[in-house]
């Protein structure tokens, strides 16, 4: 089934209360990704009159974030934005929320640990509801850094950067499943996150890898096509064509070796599908969507 819906998978800019990796520094700053992608995502939920929800359940700091997307939107023009400040199992399933996701345009999760969404979000007539509104119902589901990252089926939720070309480094478990066969990481060229992206592929090579840069981020129409925007780079990791992987045969904890990974880097403008894993010019793009 295709979904009628669109995912918007964002890199990440903002601090999100949660997150520190190696010589990373977290800042309290709270700043939001530009402006210029808000306004897309607001744009593809339907405009600045859709209903739109924000959920912070990734953040440790919900309330001062959730005050960040507000204004943020605010600034745009949007009137009907709320945030669901959903902390557990226990309040996924209110009844209020549910029926305030049942009946939104779109949905906006922050970033900051994304084991928390599968945690809480895992298994509950929510997330139900979610796939059935994206699937069958033209909802719009957005995420920056872990809201991104946990939208595909599999999903990294640990690694630290300067380790991850070790084995048994980077920590897979499953993801809130909107989009199959991908593996999507955030603050990708910041953070110096290839090798982690990598490994994940070589261990999973009918995944295809994403890396979204900071204030970047991929429009997927379909299920299938993806579409760049923002002011950096989006990486994509193809495994389909390794030819060699040691992953398999060395201890944990031994540097792994890969041949004949396959990389693409997409500006905005460019795009690819996923199923067929090809590239697409800037031209294809604007005349296909």
């Amino acid at each position: 089934m295709v979904p009628k819906g669109k995912l918007i998978s964002i890199g990440g800019a903002e601090d999100k209360g949660t997150e520190s990796e190696g010589n990373y520094a977290q800042v309290n700053n709270l700043h939001f990704f530009e402006l210029g992608i808000l306004k897309r995502v607001v744009q593809e939920m339907g405009g600045v009159d859709s209903h739109i929800v924000i959920i912070t359940t990734a953040s440790s700091i919900p309330q001062e974030v959730s005050e960040n997307y507000l204004q943020a939107f605010g600034k745009i023009g949007c009137t009907h934005v709320e945030h669901l400040n959903i902390r557990n199992r226990d309040d996924a399933r209110n009844a209020d929320y549910i029926e305030k996701v049942t009946k939104c345009d779109g949905i906006m999760f922050s970033g900051g640990d994304q084991l928390r969404l599968t945690t809480i979000f895992g298994g509950t007539g929510f997330l139900d509801i979610l796939h059935k509104g994206y699937m069958e119902e033209g909802l719009v589901i957005a995420g920056t850094s872990a809201g991104a990252m946990a939208m595909s089926n599999t999903m990294i939720y640990q690694g630290k950067s300067d380790l991850a070309h070790l084995k048994g480094e980077v920590k897979i478990t499953t993801g809130l499943a909107f989009m199959p066969d991908v593996i999507i990481d955030s603050h990708f060229d910041k953070r110096g996150r290839f090798n982690r992206l990598a490994q994940a592929v070589a261990s999973n090579p009918a995944c295809t890898g994403i890396g979204l840069g900071e204030d970047t981020g991929v429009i997927v129409t379909n299920g299938n096509h993806l579409e760049v925007i923002g002011s950096g780079a989006v990486v994509i990791i193809d495994g389909r064509d390794i030819s060699h992987s040691n992953i398999t045969d060395v201890s944990m904890g031994t540097p792994i070796s890969i041949e004949n990974i396959r990389v693409n880097i997409l500006v905005a403008g460019n795009g690819y599908l996923v199923k067929e894993r090809k590239f697409i010019a800037e031209m294809e793009v604007t005349q296909s969507v």
